[in-house]
């Protein structure tokens, strides 16, 4: 019987660079396969978007795709969604250790993977939900929809003729749907 020792947050840090990115889970790491460039034109036009936004009403921080929250200890999970925001009211006094960032983000954005499951998607919006994100963006650019999950379990489903908006958390915050999927 084989037992594997789990990896810790620390360790994740420290790794040699081999090309992919890694994503922590209950010590278990999992290699995330770069995004394809449909993928990688979805989260710029959000980033465009949203961090323009956060920028000019001085809402807070956006962070990129590279960008690891250690969001469970012992053992540690580290994840890192393809776009996030915390709130300028959540940010420490001063920036934390050069390291992953402690916490969850407020908002978590995730573009479905060409080689996403169902089921992982679903484990990555449950992660954050329990580590105290109060909204999660699922982008899916195949469909041309995202889903919006709430703590409260609500889900709302967006298609290309509506909007998106920030809640309470972006106030203000509006852009067409559409305007995600732009190429």
């Amino acid at each position: 019987m084989s037992t594997t020792t789990p990896v810790t947050a620390d360790q994740l840090l420290r790794m040699p660079d081999d090309g992919y990115r890694y994503e922590l889970v209950a010590g278990e790491l999992r290699k995330m396969s770069p995004g394809n460039w449909k993928h990688g034109t979805v989260i710029g036009n959000v980033h465009t978007h949203l961090g323009h936004y956060v920028k000019r009403h001085n809402l807070g921080r956006v962070f990129g795709a590279e960008t690891g929250f250690l969001i469970e200890r012992n053992p540690d999970t580290v994840r890192a969604p393809d776009l996030a925001f915390i709130h300028k009211d959540h940010l420490p006094s001063t920036d934390p250790d050069d390291a992953f960032w402690p916490g969850a983000p407020d908002l978590a954005v995730e573009v479905i993977s060409p080689g996403d499951s169902r089921t992982e998607v679903a484990e990555k919006v449950e992660a954050w939900l329990a580590a105290g994100t109060m909204m999660v963006w699922v982008i899916d650019a195949k469909l041309r929809t995202v889903a919006v999950h709430r703590p409260t379990g609500d889900v709302r489903s967006l298609n290309e003729t509506d909007e998106i908006d920030g809640g309470e958390l972006l106030p203000g915050f509006r852009i067409p749907v559409a305007t995600i999927f732009e190429l």
